[in-house]
């Protein structure tokens, strides 16, 4: 999608409070990628992306900001953590699979995207295999069947929850895993048998999903998926590294996990630079994948990555920890601020909650309170005191009374913590 840098950063405020910095990176980043994608390819070739750290305290917005970014323009995203890879000779996953796992993620977007384009194709085929096996059904209980009759009622949706029994193919799952690698083992032998397929019982509902799954994957030609997945992941793929700065240790360390801590920053650097990685898929090249690195660098030091892995991450940004501002905001502006997950959970059995503007004021400057006075988890603080402040609501809401307003009013915040006799502190409340 052609979104300016504004336009992008006016997306990611709509989810995301404060940290423009941080925005401004992403989009102009984000921005560069539709520059590159216009110029012609021998200069398309020399440009690669600038890879971005961003050093902050957690619940701040650094993964929400990359993985925003990654579904607005509909790029390939994987999160991966540093800590869960291990130098080569260490047991452990290998660095090489965040870019398989980018592949995969790359696969299923196309393959959704294919599928939805043949479904209206392949939907009569689907329509007919239920109707028969709702005939089927029907028969034992009932004399006098018309296929005509069945074929208005499931397209009415009046069949949708009967159980019928339907000839489905059958997948073999994941069994085995080695070093944090699954294998299938059916998977191992696929195209040396013919595909198999067992009868189930299940609702219309639910075979429909399954048979429009199946027929769909006929009529796709895989070897296209493939090689666009590839190219999506190679193009448009962003690779957000957490935690980067709990693999920051002294090469001298013997006893503990630290002596490998250096050997996963030089082993991330190959593939941070360029360098192509094989994949089930084919091979794949790094050179123009993005990588947005993060971490809390409390302890560790941006300076202390080995000076390689730091030059290939030339932009650096700062965010901040979160004012009592930034929590009454959170409350109230975002799309899927907190207050509303809430509200329309309740919902659902009966409670019309609504918040008061001076209720939010109590929540964020308690927020506030808590992150200053012990551990600063940033906006998470926030689904620590929503659960303790609407615990009792939550616990006694059972739907079977009629729609009941409730209020939460400053009043309210003080006394149900002061009724718990917590004095903000919310130390319990912490997993």
């Amino acid at each position: 999608m052609n979104y300016t840098p504004k336009q992008i950063v006016n997306e990611l405020d709509k989810y995301i409070v404060g940290q423009a910095k941080a925005k401004r990176a992403v989009a102009v980043a984000l921005r560069n990628r539709y520059r590159r994608s216009h110029l012609p390819a021998e200069v398309r070739d020399e440009i690669t992306p600038k890879n971005i750290v961003m050093r902050g305290p957690t619940g701040v917005g650094k993964t929400e900001i990359a993985r925003r970014l990654a579904k607005l323009v509909g790029a390939p995203f994987v999160k991966v953590e540093a800590t869960k890879y291990t130098e080569v000779g260490y047991v452990g996953r290998d660095v090489e699979s965040m870019v398989r796992d980018l592949v995969e993620v790359a696969v299923r977007m196309v393959k959704d995207q294919k599928k939805k384009e043949v479904e209206n194709k392949v939907m009569p085929i689907v329509e007919n295999k239920l109707i028969d096996a709702i005939f089927q059904n029907r028969r034992v209980t009932t004399v006098e069947v018309k296929r005509e009759d069945l074929e208005k009622e499931l397209r009415e949706g009046k069949c949708e929850d009967e159980i019928v029994e339907v000839n489905v193919l059958d997948n073999p799952r994941p069994i085995m895993a080695f070093g944090g690698n699954e294998i299938n083992l059916g998977s191992m032998f696929e195209g040396l048998q013919p595909p198999r397929h067992k009868k189930k019982k299940m609702s219309v509902r639910h075979a429909r999903d399954l048979l429009l799954q199946e027929e769909t994957e006929k009529v796709i030609d895989m070897d296209n998926v493939n090689e666009e997945a590839i190219s999506l992941a190679e193009e448009q793929g962003i690779i957000f590294i957490d935690e980067i700065d709990k693999i920051i240790g002294k090469s001298q360390a013997t006893n503990s996990a630290d002596v490998s801590r250096e050997g996963v920053q030089r082993d991330i650097l190959p593939i941070v630079e360029g360098s192509t990685v094989p994949t089930k898929y084919g091979n794949v090249k790094t050179d123009f994948i993005l990588f947005i690195a993060a971490g809390a660098f409390h302890v560790a030091k941006m300076e202390d990555m080995i000076p390689e892995l730091q030059g290939r991450f030339p932009i650096r940004v700062e965010l901040e920890s979160l004012t009592q501002k930034d929590f009454k905001k959170i409350l109230s502006a975002p799309k899927n601020a907190v207050t509303l997950q809430y509200a329309n959970l309740l919902k659902v059995d009966n409670i019309d909650l609504e918040f008061k503007d001076d209720a939010l004021d109590e929540i964020a400057t308690l927020a506030e309170h808590e992150n200053e006075t012990s551990e600063d988890l940033g906006a998470r603080r926030l689904h620590t005191i929503m659960e303790a402040l609407l615990e009792d609501i939550s616990f006694n809401a059972t739907g079977e009374h009629p729609m009941t307003k409730v209020v939460i009013d400053r009043e309210y915040v003080q006394k149900t913590f002061k009724d718990k006799n917590e004095k903000f502190d919310l130390k319990k409340y912490v997993l």
